[in-house]
């Protein structure tokens, strides 16, 4: 069976989008997980959405753990990161922290980058590298054509149906958070097809529990 998560991944884009609803999720889903207790690990940075989640959860009183690649860092391209911060030397090392860390995702709006994150967090529930869920902010039917897709795989008979259980999505934050919280606690989440997946390194997660900043190097080099 599945524990209850204790701290979720969000992916978001590192623009604000054309309608500032967008953005108003990203700070509501902040402080939303903020409130129900939960670590916040992101991307790093302060800009776009990923900005407005991380500023939210940080002023809300939760604790934030910031992922950047070293080339990605630089203030004039990312601003400032909030929270706890890692620098990865590429992106595959920083996945692999997102996927140690954390115990759900969650995509909200943003670009290819994010769609990317996205779907492959969904194929390593499916591949069973973890078994975890994940979630989709809908905000103004965002994610309408990625879920019909989705859909479509199943349909076409390119994904087994059961694998549907691996994403959920509702139209803004707190029923999101509601949907996916259900899905763990009624252990809705599909056990993948493949469980014979060596593990991220143990010490990664203890590195980052006792805030054992250089620690963490070991993994990143």
């Amino acid at each position: 069976s599945l524990s209850m998560p204790l701290r979720v991944c969000v992916f978001a884009g590192s623009r604000s989008g054309n309608d500032p609803l967008y953005a108003e999720h990203a700070a509501a889903l902040g402080k939303e997980l903020a409130s129900r207790g939960y670590e916040l690990v992101y991307g790093g940075g302060n800009i776009g959405l990923m900005g407005a989640c991380s500023e939210a959860h940080q002023a809300a009183g939760g604790k934030v753990i910031s992922v950047i690649p070293d080339p990605l860092s630089p203030v004039e391209l990312t601003g400032e990161s909030v929270g706890h911060v890692f620098r990865t030397k590429d992106m595959h090392t920083r996945k692999e922290i997102f996927a140690t860390l954390s115990d759900m995702f969650i995509a909200l709006p943003g670009g290819l980058g994010t769609v990317e994150e996205l779907s492959e967090m969904i194929c390593w529930t499916q591949l069973g590298i973890h078994r975890k869920i994940v979630g989709v902010v809908n905000t103004l039917g965002f994610y309408d054509h990625y879920l019909q897709h989705l859909d479509h795989c199943i349909a076409t008979g390119f994904t087994r149906a059961k694998y549907s259980g691996c994403w959920c999505s509702a139209a803004e934050p707190v029923e999101l958070l509601d949907r996916m919280e259900l899905a763990v606690s009624t252990n809705a989440v599909p056990e993948g097809a493949v469980n014979t997946w060596t593990p991220f390194p143990a010490g990664l997660a203890a590195a980052v529990e006792l805030e054992e900043m250089d620690d963490y190097q070991a993994f990143a080099t």
